[in-house]
């Protein structure tokens, strides 16, 4: 599974990508991040999840640095022994959520991802 991000012709970096970029450009590339480390800008700790999500769940913005460019998402982290600043890295999970809570039908979701973990 990868974690795409488009790059567009002035190489700016989307995460997620959007079909338009600056100056209503279509995408030209898109760029891995699931390759890359990241740096936590900052996080919180939910208590009150939706249903299926893990509880405590703890949350960051993280920024990547892709070639020169920035690129910042939001993501789950492994652990909530984490501190601003510290590298992160993304982890393949097969379920970020319980597929059977909730209200969609397990079968029209994908319930892998990425949860980040201190380098």
């Amino acid at each position: 599974m990868t974690m795409d991000a488009y790059k567009y012709e002035d190489g700016s970096i989307s995460y997620p990508g959007h079909p338009r970029g600056p100056g209503g450009t279509e995408p030209v590339d898109t760029v891995d991040l699931s390759e890359y480390t990241a740096e936590v800008v900052t996080w919180t700790k939910s208590t009150a999840t939706p249903p299926g999500v893990r509880e405590p769940n703890t949350l960051a913005i993280v920024e990547f640095d892709v070639e020169g460019e920035s690129v910042r998402a939001i993501v789950q982290l492994t652990t909530d022994d984490v501190e601003t600043g510290d590298e992160v890295e993304p982890v393949y999970v097969e379920e970020l959520r319980e597929p059977g809570a909730g209200i969609r039908e397990p079968e029209s979701q994908d319930w892998d991802g990425y949860r980040f973990d201190p380098v």
